[in-house]
């Protein structure tokens, strides 16, 4: 995942403001307002507690369409989790579900979750329960809210977390709609914030208080909270004495915590979250309401005592006394205690220990593979051990034991595993990940701190199966490069991409991100003669690795670069010995690629290979259906007096692209206009092909004379006889363009709508029959309607009203509105505005296909 400065706590958003509390002024540009920041962290607290669950979050939509992000992360450190922060609406998670249909998903454990949405499982190998929520006001989609908690296997989640979810997402969806209507911008720009949840410790002993007037922004406070703070003021202050001492992550807590317990129905409850004082030691912030309780000012009060731990993070004599290391994180990984022994061993004080976070801390813990078996044991709750070499020859076993406020961590010093495989050498003292998890060492005398778990060998694999499930999906290569980036770069920390598709002997560019616009120009259509590392990967089949831009130049001393500081990693595409192109991976910081990287890389390069020859095919097998299908479609509609015709069509974003979406305007043997519209089965040649002999049977009858009924009926039995394995739908109207008589039948078609002249708008009912295909003897009833002068016909097919996850209803809802609006355009530009929505939307799984016909009115031509 990209590194980041670790002292910025990376993943978390800080205000600016020291102080937590709700803002006064507006944020600065690209910073989320405090007060959307301060309603996602109560919300997110809110529900995790409501359902008793351990970590959860909110994805808000942002700026980008089809794009939602993490905006506030609740028991978990947002740096192990980076790579979840982006959810495209489009993709197989429950997140993008949720969002797109609009209906609660509750997942109660891994089987569940496999079955459902295997690409999570293989993202996030743990055993853990989630549930999800949409973030609704009426029709307005926000986002989702997330809750994790422990697996119940075997058993569904309860109505009453299932309720409490829904109504946790409804009331957090009425808060963003009144913030909305307030000129709040409700979407999330950047990266998440993380929020502590409160702490579930026992009770301890009280040492000072305070008396928090809500409505004035001051606080009283005793002399022994006064004392524990290091504050020598005399009382009220104001409230930022109390809240600057939190940890921006528990400051957002502390308010959620006063919101609730504060509002005028609340009951008495007691909250409590840490706070660190002047000497550097965690205390304990229990916050107790009092039911409506109300000064002599008349203001609403919040009543609070602080706990002091005293020497919490220094530790107990009874730990000290242990033969083990022993320290502890909360959920958000900072270090919250160290024993004695913790700190001979790592050669540390204390104090250089304590409150930082956990991979700064201990550098090596930065690592891939041991941030993998943290999220490991914060998401499954299950203890998970492994093998580490902070440095040289010496080894560690690290066993992670969570609960629900954090993980204790044991070290014992190991003796070099047994060399059952070649183990790489340790990392350079200038680079803190270390290599990856070596082989098991002979057995330990240490019962309970054994190496492996199942969950931790299983967890180092999900990078290549997460890929794999995705690449499967994939059908162009667009789509195959677009999962590459969403994909492969996050896990690895890469920022720039680009792909390489081998054509005659040349490298062409076929995808590119992350590089500045035009530098990789120059090298598209590269000849296979020419010496630059993306061609030499493809010829020599070997990867190359450069851990610095210098060593890349040393290397390729001609080679143009883009940037001074950084890393490179150029890999061949090959499938089954078949070149195909050649992969950029580019990292804006120096690296090393350690051999389980170079192995994991490699073995992913030869996926993408495979996924892309397989685009490849197909993207030439769509070229032949568009040729046929631009060749069937009318390229120009008849022009009669009185009546004008538009017609529009757009292919489809996934798989085939083509589809069997056909319109056509005939001229009848009896001086009518027929109008016709129909939807063949299925993308591709074949469904191409089976639309061009339609669109012929139907032009021919028509051209004949035959009545509507007879149209359509002998067209059914024409593809009945010729048994393409595929069935089609169809509307045909015949027009009189004199007195607007018009007589309409409709095999499985959706139905078609009016304008009328005064502007409203309706769907049609036109009596139908089944699709075409199916019954030789399906009979098709006519239906009689008239056109007034200055009147619309719409014909369209199914793609212009569905969307994925949504009620076809209201689509259908949404193309009437847009129907009824453009009574001032003209019939071309209403065409336009009608297919507007679905030419923006890069997620088109069918073609649309749609037919104007409009009968002019007296003022008209």
């Amino acid at each position: 995942m990209r590194r980041v400065s670790r002292r910025a706590h990376a993943g978390c958003v800080t205000p600016r403001d020291p102080s937590p509390g709700p803002p006064s002024g507006r944020a600065s540009p690209g910073t989320p307002p405090p007060t959307l920041t301060q309603a996602l962290a109560e919300a997110a607290t809110g529900a995790v507690e409501e359902v008793d669950g351990y970590a959860g979050g909110v994805y808000l939509r942002s700026g980008t369409e089809g794009l939602l992000r993490l905006s506030v992360l609740a028991g978990l450190p947002g740096e192990l989790f980076r790579p979840w922060s982006r959810m495209h609406t489009n993709r197989p998670f429950p997140v993008a579900e949720v969002h797109r249909s609009g209906q609660s998903v509750h997942l109660s454990d891994v089987e569940e979750s496999m079955r459902r949405f295997p690409q999570l499982v293989a993202s996030l190998p743990f055993p853990f329960a989630s549930l999800y929520a949409p973030v609704v006001a009426g029709r307005e989609r926000f986002g989702v809210l997330v809750v994790l908690r422990p697996p119940a296997p075997g058993l569904p989640v309860g109505a009453r977390d299932r309720e409490r979810m829904t109504r946790a997402g409804l009331r957090l969806g009425e808060v963003l709609a009144g913030l909305a209507a307030e000129g709040t911008a409700v979407a999330w720009p950047g990266e998440p914030v993380c929020v502590q949840l409160p702490s579930g410790a026992v009770p301890p002993v009280r040492f000072g208080s305070f008396d928090w007037d809500l409505a004035a922004g001051t606080v009283a406070m005793d002399d022994g909270l006064r004392a524990i703070l290091g504050v020598r003021e005399a009382s009220p202050l104001p409230v930022e004495a109390l809240t600057s001492r939190l940890d921006p992550k528990d400051g957002y807590a502390l308010w959620a915590v006063a919101r609730r317990t504060g509002a005028p129905d609340g009951g008495g409850s007691v909250r409590r979250l840490r706070l660190k004082g002047p000497d550097g030691g965690l205390h304990l912030l229990e916050v107790s309401a009092r039911s409506r309780f109300v000064g002599r000012d008349g203001h609403g009060h919040l009543a609070g005592a602080l706990v002091d731990l005293g020497t919490g993070l220094v530790g107990s004599d009874a730990t000290d006394r242990l033969p083990r290391a022993i320290l502890a994180i909360d959920r958000l990984g900072r270090v919250t205690y160290v024993n004695e022994r913790t700190e001979r061993l790592l050669g540390r004080p204390r104090g250089a220990l304590a409150g930082r976070p956990l991979w700064e801390a201990l550098p090596w813990f930065a690592h891939p593979f041991h941030e993998e078996q943290l999220r490991a044991a914060l998401l499954s709750s299950e203890p998970v051990r492994f093998l580490a070499r902070p440095e040289g020859d010496r080894w560690l076993s690290v066993s992670l034991h969570p609960g629900r406020d954090g993980v204790t961590m044991v070290l014992v010093p190991e003796e070099a595993p047994v060399p059952e495989a070649s183990v790489p050498p340790p990392v350079p003292s200038s680079v803190p990940p270390l290599a990856p998890a070596p082989p098991r060492p002979a057995a330990s005398p240490r019962a309970g701190d054994g190496i492996g778990s199942a969950g931790a060998r299983a967890s180092s694999l999900y990078r290549p199966v997460a890929l794999a499930i995705a690449l499967t999906e994939a059908v162009t290569a667009r789509q195959v490069s677009a999962v590459v980036t969403e994909e492969l770069l996050p896990a690895f920390g890469g920022r720039q991409l680009a792909i390489y598709l081998l054509s005659d002997r040349r490298l062409y560019l076929a995808w590119e991100t992350g590089f500045p616009p035009g530098f990789l120009d120059p090298f598209d259509g590269v000849a296979l003669d020419a010496r630059v590392p993306g061609v030499d990967v493809l010829t020599t089949g070997r990867a190359l690795f450069f851990e610095s831009m210098e060593s890349l130049g040393r290397a390729y001393p001609e080679l143009p670069l883009d940037a001074e500081s950084g890393a490179r990693a150029f890999l061949p595409l090959i499938a089954s010995g078949r070149p195909v192109g050649s992969c950029i991976l580019g990292f804006d910081r120096p690296r090393d690629f350690d051999p389980e990287e170079r192995a994991v890389l490699t073995a992913l390069t030869g996926l993408i290979a495979q996924a892309l020859e397989r685009a490849q095919r197909y993207d030439s097998e769509a070229a032949v259906a568009r040729g046929l299908q631009d060749a069937l479609l009318p390229h120009r509609l008849p022009v009669r007096a009185g009546v004008e015709t538009v017609g529009r069509y757009l292919p489809g974003t996934q798989g085939m692209d083509v589809g069997g979406d056909w319109y056509d305007v005939v001229e009848t043997a009896r001086g009518e206009l027929a109008l016709v519209i129909g939807d063949v089965q299925g993308h591709g040649v074949a469904a191409a092909a089976t639309m061009g002999q339609l669109r012929s049977a139907v032009r021919a009858f028509a051209l004949s004379g035959l009545p509507p009924q007879e149209v359509v009926r002998g067209t059914n039995r024409l593809l009945i006889d010729l048994d393409p394995g595929q069935f089609a739908s169809c509307c045909y109207m015949v027009l009189e363009a004199r007195t607007g008589e018009v007589r309409a039948v409709r095999a499985g078609h959706p139905q078609p709508l009016l304008r009328r002249p005064d502007g409203t708008a309706q769907v049609l009912d036109v009596a139908g029959g089944v699709v075409l295909g199916v019954d030789e003897r399906a009979a098709y009833p006519v239906t009689r309607l008239r056109l007034d002068p200055g009147a619309v016909l719409a014909l369209h097919t199914d793609g212009l009203v569905e969307r994925p996850g949504a009620d076809i209803d209201e689509g259908v809802e949404r193309v009437r509105r847009t129907l009824a609006s453009t009574g001032s355009l003209s019939l071309p530009e209403a065409a336009d505005r009608l297919m507007h929505e679905a030419v923006r939307s890069s997620d088109r799984p069918d073609d649309i296909a749609l037919l104007l016909a409009a009968r002019e009115g007296p003022g008209d031509g």
